[in-house]
């Protein structure tokens, strides 16, 4: 159900996958580092130091930075420099981003600075794995960034001692955090203020938490609209695979192929489905719908987890012995397909808010009116299709690219800028949005569910496990209640990777490793 949460320990050295990044960001999951990796972080580290006594001329190390690549440092200031990279890169605004966010930055950092062609100390990298293990995560405000600096220039602060952070939930100053952990501040040296504020790597981080969120999403989506089908009494044979056989798109075929698993042993559509010759598009358009959107995820997906396995900084300190001022710190295939997951994820609600409109709506669901015994005098399910509307809207705007947009930035040596930043913030607002959706349709088919029961019909395995789910939090609606809590155990149940859990027990898993 939950395969990064399972996951007790990340050692890095390897492959990493979105569960690893995950596994440390949202669920404390502990650091280590194999012998391979500090093999590389150290050989690298070495032809830094050889690089700087030879006095060679590189950027960011023996000059300034950006447009001040063509003004030297003097050899008694390039260690000041450093620092003074994170003070002022520190430049990022409003509201912190949330700790499961901080904390994939900070593992991204690691990921990226061990690939072996950046250049720090492993002490360095040892440090931040520290503040990963104990729970250190600085204070990093949200707004401002182009696709990598500000966001990471906070976050390394806290290293010196400097800026603030959160420990044992309590906001400090950055050096007392390091205190209450038993963690020594550190003093940079060569290139290493320039390591931690370069690279996609804010960028990689929440781009890899939106992807494993929409992965967990499309297949969740199968499950909801599969609950729903049932009580809609579908009919089925729009999922067949001679259906599916004439459209040479494979990812419509998982998605009827889930369908059909689910409900197979559905005595309720055996009795009642199928009665229309064609149902509605938002029923038979299902496996279409939510098979364009996977394809969509995975490919985001895909190109995610090879971000993540890259190194992204700038220059590249490579074993040939050169040092390589190129771009690999560009934003675009993240920020590219982060805008593709937003218009993926804003597909899978627009379809999802319509079922949730047949299931509330007496004349074309066959079920009570708002889904209430006794309507009228109570409004029963009406309004959270309301919501749905309202959440679809947002999404909707969520889903305009940002990755088009370019602002020009450090007296034009960086004439065109990736914004890929400002499409992850989308991405992960926009997959939670969506799982309010799915989830409001989920709460509706619960209901549904329980007054279909009258008819002397049992639903499936898998949708009546996870309506007695959505029971054990949200309870049948006689007459009208407080209903907002209702609402988040739905989500809930979806973006925890529950319902789609209950139904892997019965159909095998959804999702590739």
């Amino acid at each position: 159900m939950n395969r990064a949460g399972e996951i007790k320990e990340v050692i890095l050295g390897d492959l990493i996958r979105l569960d690893d990044i995950v596994a440390v960001a949202r669920w404390g999951a502990k650091v280590k580092f194999g012998e391979e990796y500090k093999k590389r972080v150290n050989d690298c580290r070495a032809l830094v130091s050889r690089f700087v006594a030879e006095k060679r001329r590189m950027y960011g190390i023996t000059t300034g930075l950006g447009e001040n690549v063509k003004r030297a440092i003097p050899e008694d200031d390039t260690i000041r420099c450093q620092e003074n990279t994170l003070l002022t890169h520190c430049v990022s605004v409003g509201e912190p981003l949330d700790e499961e966010a901080v904390r994939a930055i900070m593992f991204m950092l690691l990921a990226n600075m061990g690939t072996g062609y950046s250049g720090p100390r492993l002490e360095l990298l040892e440090r931040i794995a520290e503040m990963l293990n104990k729970r250190v995560t600085p204070w990093t405000p949200r707004h401002g960034s182009v696709g990598y600096l500000a966001l990471e220039a906070h976050i390394g602060l806290v290293l010196l001692g400097k800026g603030k952070a959160w420990h044992d939930g309590i906001l400090l100053d950055g050096g007392e955090a390091l205190k209450r952990a038993g963690i020594e501040p550190i003093i940079l040296s060569y290139k290493e203020g320039l390591c931690l504020t370069n690279g996609v790597t804010s960028v990689t981080a929440l781009g890899a938490l939106a992807a494993y969120d929409a992965r967990n999403l499309v297949e969740t989506a199968d499950v909801v609209a599969s609950c729903s089908l049932e009580v809609l009494r579908a009919n089925l044979s729009a999922f067949s695979e001679k259906a599916m056989s004439v459209k040479k798109q494979p990812e419509q075929s998982v998605t009827a192929s889930h369908v059909r698993e689910i409900l197979k042993d559905s005595d309720y559509l055996k009795k009642f489905g199928g009665r229309n010759l064609q149902d509605a598009l938002s029923m038979r358009c299902v496996p279409q719908a939510h098979g364009a959107s996977r394809r969509t995820i995975a490919d985001g997906a895909e190109v995610i987890k090879n971000e993540l396995n890259s190194c992204t900084d700038n220059p590249i300190v490579h074993p040939s012995g050169e040092v390589i001022s190129a771009c690999n710190a560009d934003s675009g295939y993240v920020g590219i397909e982060s805008d593709s997951i937003c218009i993926a994820v804003a597909y899978l609600a627009k379809i999802s808010e319509r079922r949730t409109d047949r299931l509330v709506n007496e004349h074309v669901s066959g079920l009570p009116p708002f889904l209430v015994s006794n309507p009228g005098t109570n409004n029963g399910y009406m309004i959270v299709q309301y919501a749905s509307a309202g959440l679809l809207g947002e999404i909707r705007l969520l889903a305009h690219p940002a990755s088009v947009d370019s602002v020009p930035t450090c007296a034009l040596q960086e004439d065109y800028v990736g914004m890929g930043y400002n499409s992850v913030l989308k991405a992960r607002k926009a997959v939670e949005l969506a799982e309010y959706v799915l989830g409001n349709e989920l709460l509706c088919a619960a209901q549904a569910a329980d007054l279909c029961r009258n008819d002397g019909a049992r639903m499936s395995t898998v949708t009546s496990e996870v309506a007695s789910a959505v029971r054990e939090r949200a309870p049948f609606m006689k007459d009208d209640h407080y209903i907002s809590p209702d609402l988040e155990w739905a989500r809930e149940i979806v973006h925890s990777g529950r319902a789609r859990g209950i139904a892997e027990k019965s159909i095998g898993s959804m999702i590739e490793p």
